[in-house]
């Protein structure tokens, strides 16, 4: 069986024990995602039973943020196809989401014996991540322009487990404390270029690969990168129209000013060329490991299609 489809039967068997026929109807709904973390730890750690454990918590931790997430948002889409909350409400996802918090914490203990550190590793990014979540609801509250609440909001939210995994998948590999640190640089730089990178998407894609509107971040009342770094290049007059914009169902021809001033500003660019920064130095902390596939990961994140 292909590594991924056994973290997927690790995931299934684990929500099997519980015995809940609600649980696992529901759990059949939500939509697979890319797996990204698992296969970072698989670049890091290799196959081996512990790392697929690894995997499947990591996994479970992730779905139960986006289910969240989602209510959160008011998400009726999660890939294109309906969200957990969509298809039984907000009470529902909310209580599946803690049942996969839960049973992730619980099989997260089968560490404390061989990995002491990673227990504690994965949980600790659990509650940078929710505190990232309070993070981000408050930002929405009104227009942000400051570059440094929202980095570090992204860096709560979105890299902490990408950091954790790549973290723990150190120690399974054998490394030693100074030589994991490392490896948490290049997750964390990984998960902040990832999260950047998909704030340029929002605005640079089309909607069919995007599986939501253009422009969607903003109207639903997020100000991302390149949103604060076109603020910060306009005059008086023009940033007080992008923030009448903020949270509003645009018109077209509101659509048409944001999109042209966010080419002809450089903030698309400048929001890339940050990402890319990240990914060097995230490259460069993993220079002495021999980890081409890490590298080539960072790069695949970060060039995707414009």
């Amino acid at each position: 069986m292909e590594v991924l489809a056994q973290i997927n039967q690790k995931i299934q068997d684990f929500l099997e024990e519980l015995e809940s026929p609600i649980v696992l109807g529901l759990s059949q709904k939500i939509q697979s995602g890319k797996m990204l973390r698992s296969k970072l730890a698989l670049n890091i750690a290799g196959e081996s039973d512990e790392c697929i454990l690894l995997c499947a918590i990591i996994e479970m931790i992730q779905n139960a943020s986006l289910l969240h997430d989602d209510v959160i948002d008011n998400a009726t889409t999660r890939r294109s196809q309906p969200s957990i909350n969509a298809i039984a409400g907000d009470k529902n996802a909310i209580m599946l989401g803690d049942v996969l918090y839960s049973k992730a914490f619980c099989e997260l203990s089968d560490f404390q014996e061989s990995f002491p550190m990673i227990p504690r590793i994965v949980s600790n990014a659990v509650t940078l991540l929710a505190i990232g979540e309070m993070e981000d609801v408050e930002l929405a509250k009104q227009f942000n322009a400051n570059e440094a609440k929202y980095l570090k909001m992204i860096e709560h939210k979105t890299a902490s487990l990408i950091e954790s995994t790549a973290y723990a998948a150190a120690f399974l590999a054998g490394r030693n404390q100074e030589e994991a640190k490392d490896f948490r640089v290049y997750g964390r730089n990984l998960g902040i270029a990832f999260q950047i990178i998909d704030d340029v998407l929002d605005i640079t894609a089309n909607e069919k690969m995007l599986g939501k509107p253009i422009l969607s971040d903003f109207k639903e009342g997020k100000v991302t990168l390149p949103y604060i770094y076109l603020y910060h290049s306009l005059n008086g007059l023009e940033k007080k129209r992008l923030e009448n914009a903020f949270k509003k169902e645009l018109s077209k021809e509101e659509q048409e000013w944001i999109l042209q001033n966010l080419k002809e500003s450089g903030a698309i660019q400048k929001s890339i060329d940050l990402a890319k920064h990240l990914g060097r130095v995230g490259i460069e902390a993993i220079s002495n490991y021999s980890c081409d596939k890490l590298v080539k990961i960072m790069e695949e994140m970060i060039n995707r299609d414009f």
